[in-house]
């Protein structure tokens, strides 16, 4: 059984803690944060140091604030434990750097969460493109200002998922991108961006975000030559709309999604890659500097 930790214990990290108490697969030995805001049966600590000194560990969590990310990940890669870090790998590519270039001198298991490769509906969606045509991807990740979040802007916080999702899902790279954001509400960073994206085989993309709207919208839309598809993240339901007719006339078909806790499936992919040292569909640290860069509109 695999003995794993979960470090940090906001809003993600007792996520983590709901789903994988109830994996048979792992045995959760030690929590960690700066302070115990939960009542807990594992072991508590409140530094990372004291937990590597007294937990024997095979794996962990890291779910601390993105600025975090960095020092507490090079601490666990110095002692050998493989890691799941929250998505985005670092406040920065530089960081993004130093963390893989430590995994891979320590010969260390590192993967980022972005947990949207597990939703069902993705998994179904791009089952469903394997062999069509693909001409556009646009993808809408908005919703209310999420107190919790305090140090970055909604490029880093969202629309890394979505950057990411755009290359799994149509197995292309970007080669042009344009970013516009502004802040509106937000006392530091940007609160609403619309991205712009062409791909290889000239797909193009785009995503609008914010942390402007009354309420959650996450949504995919396809276009390709054979159908148009539209995927709804939240309730995870894939809608294909094909055979158009100039009457105006087309076929309604629902696909058939099982559906299913994303974040488990993602847990379930980290340890078959733990026992294994398979990757099923686990995002990389290189993966995760592609989408960095995009969101911190850095060179590539």
């Amino acid at each position: 059984m695999i003995k794993i930790a979960i470090i940090g214990l906001g809003a993600m990290g007792k996520n983590h803690y709901r789903v994988l108490s109830e994996n048979s697969k792992v045995k959760i030995v030690a929590l960690c944060d700066v302070a115990k805001n939960g009542e807990f049966s594992e072991p508590f600590y409140s530094s990372v140091e004291e937990m590597i000194k007294n937990v024997e560990l095979d794996a962990a969590i890291v779910a601390v604030p993105t600025f975090l990310h960095k020092e507490v990940a090079l601490k666990l890669i110095e002692n050998k434990i493989n890691l799941l870090i929250e998505k985005p790998v670092a406040s920065n590519v530089n960081d993004a750097y130093e963390i893989l270039e430590a995994s891979k001198k320590a010969d260390v298991k590192c993967v980022i969460g972005h947990v949207e490769r597990f939703n069902p509906v993705v998994a179904t969606l791009k089952e469903e493109l394997k062999d069509k045509e693909i001409y556009s991807v646009a993808i809408t990740r908005v919703g209310p200002f999420p107190p919790r979040i305090a140090d970055v802007g909604v490029l880093t916080d969202l629309s890394v998922h979505d950057i990411d999702l755009i290359r799994f899902i149509t197995n292309r790279d970007i080669i042009k991108q344009s970013v516009f954001k502004s802040k509106k509400i937000h006392n530091h960073h940007e609160d609403n961006a619309v991205l712009s994206f062409e791909l290889e085989d000239k797909i193009i993309a785009n995503i609008t975000t914010n942390w402007l709207t009354p309420f959650k919208k996450r949504k995919i839309e396809v276009a390709c030559k054979e159908a148009y598809y539209e995927a709804d993240l939240i309730t995870q339901d894939l809608v294909e709309y094909s055979h158009y007719h100039t009457n105006n006339s087309y076929v309604v078909r629902n696909c058939f999604v099982k559906k299913d806790e994303p974040l488990k499936k993602e847990h379930d992919a980290f340890i078959k890659y733990l026992k294994s040292n398979k990757n099923h569909h686990l995002s990389t640290i290189e993966d995760s500097i592609i989408t960095l860069k995009i969101a911190n509109q850095e060179e590539r």
